[in-house]
């Protein structure tokens, strides 16, 4: 139940990390994939998913605008005719501390991305999508508690845990689903610095330390769970937020005083 053919699949944020692990796997589950980004490096996810066998298109856009979504939107629709699948998972964390000096130009920026991104994806591909369509948005721990990421990113973040709820119920009957992934730390472009100053210093064994699997994520990981809240496994999943966290969500912040 979780085979994607004869689906179409929009991704947004593929020029990597998530979004292009995510691509990945959907192309090879069956799906035909429109894949967005502003970074060049989108093209060669497509590029990627042809080279294995499936069928891809790129667009180099902003897609936190009307008109860069409405060009992802026509690009699917002309090449492959149908939109089933959206994953709006473009983002970014406008900085790893969390200053309190942020500036409003700044902050807004960040939820211009992060949270009106994802309405406009949704908005725009709802006219285009049928019974059985599903739509998952890239949320995040640091939405669920304080502690996990810096203000404007949390709050972006938050936004989009109410985006979803509130989305799934106004389309009550219509048959299509809207979900989230709140992913961990997950080893990604935009935590890459965190990565490697850990490992500059030696501490690479310290990262993940706070969640009970005591590591940190990868693409791929995000990737299934992304895959599944799509496909029609989860047919009776709908308005839920899935944390894909090593367990750092489910518990109060501590101090381990054992080891193992």
């Amino acid at each position: 139940m979780t085979d994607l053919t004869g689906k179409t699949a929009l991704v947004t944020g593929a020029a990597g990390g998530i979004g292009r692990a995510t691509a990945l796997l959907m192309a090879r589950r069956g799906a035909a994939l429109v894949v967005a980004d502003v970074k060049s490096d989108v093209h060669r996810t497509a590029a990627m998913i042809r080279e294995a066998g499936g069928r891809a298109e790129s667009v180099e856009t902003d897609v936190a605008t009307d008109a860069g979504v409405a060009t992802i939107v026509q690009t699917a629709l002309d090449r492959f005719g149908t939109i089933d699948i959206l994953f709006a998972n473009a983002g970014v964390t406008g900085g790893l501390l969390p200053r309190l000096d942020t500036t409003t130009e700044d902050f807004a920026e960040v939820l211009r991305i992060n949270l009106l991104g994802p309405w406009i994806a949704i908005r725009s591909v709802l006219p285009h999508m049928a019974d059985g369509g599903a739509i998952v948005c890239t949320a995040s721990v640091a939405g669920l508690r304080a502690g996990a990421g810096p203000i404007p990113y949390s709050a972006s973040k938050a936004g989009v845990v109410s985006l979803v709820q509130t989305t799934a119920m106004a389309l009550t009957g219509r048959g299509i689903r809207v979900n989230a992934v709140a992913p961990g730390l997950i080893e990604t472009p935009m935590t890459e610095p965190l990565y490697t100053d850990a490992r500059a210093k030696g501490r690479e064994d310290r990262i993940g330390q706070l969640n009970p699997t005591r590591r940190g994520g990868q693409p791929d990981e995000i990737a299934q769970a992304v895959a599944f809240l799509a496909s029609d496994a989860a047919s009776y999943v709908n308005g839920q937020v899935l944390a894909v966290d090593g367990g750092l969500s489910a518990q109060l912040p501590f101090t381990p005083k054992w080891s193992l």
